[in-house]
């Protein structure tokens, strides 16, 4: 009713009989107040229309139950909404150079974030260590082998081994360096199964479509089956590092996740999935 007697007072200022000094009165209290009745509106529309967070992390497949679970933890805490897109390594960083909307990149070895880094795809100052990978010889809880020793792979029961495709996967190239490091690459190279990523390698290994898999300690700890951790110098090690993508919408949040990663909350449960740093130790 207000804003009517308002408006009706406002036309009434075309009348001959108000005053000059009344009329610019009038004017004047008309616009503070219609000024503000649009300010009041317009905050009242951004608060109304403005939706949750929604970051696209892009992580290595090993990195599943981990970043699942830290997610979980993330979301609760802050109400952002994270959607995970877990690949092989090469083919996720492949995507970002791409174009591909991502707003965070974990990554199962530091060179693709390097890569991304000379093209300038990422924010420098976010590169972040979050683990040193191990890897591992997975078999079957009822599988009657027992793989003990790298070079057990050799022996002529052993038909069929799963590792990561070394083309594009990190933990591919570990395996292929570990098996060149005892000699026997080429021996084995006609039994080789090659998965498109390390889950894929275990997942074959799980449903008995291979003998055994060289895999990601990560993944092999929460599975349930027989493994072995191989000595970490027949490989280059595991660097594996994040950074936030350069273009990204939402800076603040994605690195706040990538903090929340490394800190008190995050750091146990990437240790308890076998994700340590150099110096930790994993949990038992």
């Amino acid at each position: 009713m207000k804003k009517w007697n308002l408006f009706l007072v406002f036309i009434d200022l075309k009348n001959e009989k108000v005053s000059a000094k009344a009329k610019q009165l009038s004017y004047l209290v008309f616009w503070i107040i219609f000024a503000g009745f649009l300010i009041s509106g317009s905050s009242f529309s951004s608060e109304s229309l403005q939706q949750p967070i929604t970051l696209t992390i892009s992580a290595a497949a090993d990195l599943t139950l981990a970043f699942k679970e830290i997610g979980r933890l993330f979301e609760e805490e802050t109400g952002t909404k994270i959607i995970f897109n877990f690949g092989s390594t090469g083919q996720l960083a492949q995507q970002i150079e791409q174009g591909a909307p991502v707003d965070l990149f974990a990554a199962a070895n530091i060179s693709f974030i390097d890569e991304l880094a000379q093209k300038g795809l990422i924010i420098p100052e976010t590169k972040m260590l979050y683990a040193r990978g191990r890897i591992t010889l997975w078999t079957r809880e009822n599988n009657p082998l027992r793989i003990e020793r790298i070079e057990d792979l050799t022996r002529p029961d052993v038909k069929r081994i799963a590792i990561a495709n070394p083309i594009h996967a990190p933990y591919g190239i570990a395996a292929r360096e570990a098996l060149q490091s005892v000699g026997i690459w080429e021996m084995i190279h006609p039994k080789l199964i090659l998965g498109e990523n390390v889950r894929q390698a275990l997942l074959y290994a799980e449903t008995g479509n291979v003998d055994v898999a060289i895999t990601a300690l990560s993944l092999s700890i929460q599975s349930k089956g027989h493994w072995v951790l191989l000595p970490q110098d027949l490989h280059k090690p595991i660097d594996q590092a994040l950074a936030v993508i350069k273009g990204t919408s939402y800076e603040a949040v994605a690195r706040q996740f990538a903090t929340f990663i490394n800190g008190p909350q995050g750091r146990p449960v990437m240790r308890k999935y076998g994700f340590i740093l150099p110096g930790e130790e994993p949990l038992q």
